[in-house]
C-alpha cells in the first residue's frame, strides 16, 4: 500500500485530495521520494529500514549513557535494543510508524535531558513539541504523545506554563505547515474531513495479540523483573527514579496506541521498543547470578530472533497482509474496491481509494450536493481503466451518479471497465 500511495503521488495527485488513505501527510510525502529514486524496490525499503534502525538503536544507547541512566556506561541496551527490533520481520522494514518513531525516540531523548539539565531549556522543551509534531505529521496515531508529553513535562519534569506552552507551540508547528500545505493546494477541507475517519474505520487485523503475546511474553517477563529489581531491590539517584518513571508512563500510553490504530501488524509495535530496552537492561544489570543472566541473554540476542524468524514462517500466510500472487494479470491502472491488493502487484493504481476501509466509511457518509460534486469530481480526475468490485460499492456509486454508467460497462460480476472514447 505504501508503495502504491508514493507511486501514485509521484504523478502529480495528492493525498487525501485525490487520494484516500490513512497514512500521514510526511509519511506520504517520503514514500513518494522513495518512488522517485527507487521504484519498487523491496530491497530499498529494506536498507532505508535498517538504517532508520540503526540511528535508533546508537541515539538512544547514546542518550542511556549521556544522561546516566545506569550506573555503568554500557553498550548492552543496543544490542537488547536490535534483538527486539527482529521479533518480526515488518519491524525491520520502512513503515510510517519505524518513520515516526524516529521521531519520538528524538522527542524522548529530549524529555531524558529535562532530567539532569538545571538551567534554562527552552531549547529543549521547543524541540520535544516539534520532534512530536512531526511524529504525528509522519504517524497519526502517533497523537498519544500529546497527553503524554503534557502530563510528563508537568508531573515529572516540572514544566513552568512557559515551558508548556513553548512544547505545546512545537508540537502543532508541523501540524499548522502542513495544513498550510493543503490550503495552498485547495485540500485543506478534504485533509478535515478525512483525517479523523482515519480514526473511526475499521479495523485491519493482520495478526491476532496472541500471536504477539506468544513471541513477546519472555522480553516482557524480561522489563517486568528489570522494573522490580530497578526500583525495590537497588537504589537510585532521583534523576534515575524520574528517568524509570518517564519510561513507564510512556509504555503505558504506548499501549493505549494499540486502541486506535486501524492496522495490526507488527511493526506498530515499534513504539515499545525503546522502553522494553531500558527495564530489560535493567535486569541483566542487577542480575547477581551469572549463570541466569547468561541463559536470559542467549534465549534474548540470539534465541528471539530464531524463534521469530520460525514462527512467522510458520504462520497461515491466508491473510491480507500477505499479498501473494494474482490468478490475473492485471495492467494499466486499475481500482481495487477490496481487501485484496494483489491485482495491483502488476498493475497501477488508478483511482481515489487505496484504503478501502476507511473508502468504505467515507463513501457511506451523507452528503449534500455540493459534497457530491466533489466526490464526483474526484472520480472524473482519475478515471481507471478496470475497476475491481466485489463488495458492491462501485455498483452503488454508478446508481449514485448515472454518468458512471455511460462511462463503465460491466464485464463480469464484480467487474466494471471504461469504455472506449466514441
Amino acid at each position: 500500500m505504501w508503495m502504491l500511495l508514493g507511486e501514485r503521488l509521484g504523478q502529480g495527485y495528492f493525498l487525501y485530495q485525490d487520494i484516500i488513505d490513512d497514512n500521514g501527510p510526511l509519511s506520504a510525502g517520503f514514500f513518494t521520494f522513495m518512488d522517485l529514486l527507487f521504484g519498487r524496490s523491496l530491497v530499498a525499503y529494506e536498507l532505508v529500514g535498517r538504517v532508520l534502525i540503526s540511528f535508533q538503536i546508537l541515539y538512544w544507547n547514546s542518550i542511556l549513557i549521556k544522561f546516566k541512566a545506569f550506573s555503568v556506561n554500557t553498550y548492552l541496551p543496543a544490542i537488547i535494543m536490535a534483538a527486539l527490533f527482529h521479533f518480526s520481520f515488518d519491524l525491520l522494514s520502512l513503515s510510517p510508524a519505524l518513520l515516526g518513531s524516529t521521531f519520538l525516540i528524538l522527542a524522548f531523548g529530549q524529555l531524558f535531558s529535562q532530567t539532569v539539565l538545571q538551567k534554562d531549556t527552552s531549547e529543549s522543551t521547543l524541540l520535544i513539541g516539534i520532534y512530536a509534531g512531526l511524529a504525528t505529521g509522519f504517524h497519526p496515531n502517533y497523537i498519544v504523545f500529546l497527553p503524554y508529553m503534557i502530563f510528563t513535562g508537568i508531573a515529572i519534569s516540572s514544566f513552568s506554563f512557559r515551558q508548556l506552552m513553548l512544547s505545546l507551540v512545537g508540537y502543532f508547528l508541523p501540524i499548522l505547515l502542513i495544513s498550510v500545505f493543503y490550503f495552498w493546494n485547495d485540500g485543506l477541507e478534504e485533509a478535515i474531513q478525512i483525517w479523523p475517519l482515519t480514526f473511526l474505520s475499521e479495523k485491519y487485523e493482520y495478526q491476532s495479540l496472541l500471536s504477539w503475546l506468544y513471541l513477546g511474553i519472555f522480553p516482557l517477563a524480561l522489563a517486568a523483573v528489570g522494573y522490580f529489581m530497578a526500583t525495590v531491590l537497588r537504589g537510585s539517584t532521583i534523576n534515575q527514579q524520574k528517568q524509570r518513571q518517564l519510561v513507564l508512563i510512556w509504555l503505558l500510553f504506548s499501549a493505549a496506541e494499540f486502541f486506535i490504530i486501524k492496522k495490526q501488524a507488527a511493526y506498530q509495535l515499534v513504539i515499545l521498543i525503546p522502553g522494553l530496552t531500558y527495564l530489560i537492561t535493567q535486569f541483566f544489570l542487577n542480575t547477581k547470578k551469572e549463570v541466569v543472566a547468561k541463559i536470559a541473554f542467549n534465549l534474548l540476542v540470539l534465541g528471539l530472533p530464531t524463534i521469530a524468524f520460525w514462527y512467522w514462517h510458520l504462520e497461515d500466510s491466508d491473510s491480507d497482509y500477505f499479498v501473494t500472487k494474482s490468478e490475473t494479470n492485471y495492467t494499466g491502472d486499475i481500482l481495487v474496491l477490496g481487501d485484496d491488493l494483489s491485482p495491483y502487484l502488476s498493475s497501477r493504481l488508478g483511482g481515489p481509494f487505496l484504503n478501502y476501509r476507511l473508502s468504505k466509511l467515507y463513501l457511506g457518509q451523507e452528503r449534500d450536493l455540493r459534497e457530491k460534486a466533489r466526490l464526483f469530481q474526484m472520480l472524473q480526475k482519475q478515471k481507471p481503466t478496470l475497476v475491481l468490485d466485489p463488495n458492491g460499492d462501485f455498483e452503488k456509486l454508478m446508481r449514485q451518479f448515472p454518468a458512471l454508467e455511460v462511462q463503465y460497462r460491466k464485464t463480469a460480476a464484480g467487474s466494471y471497465s471504461l469504455k472506449p472514447l466514441p
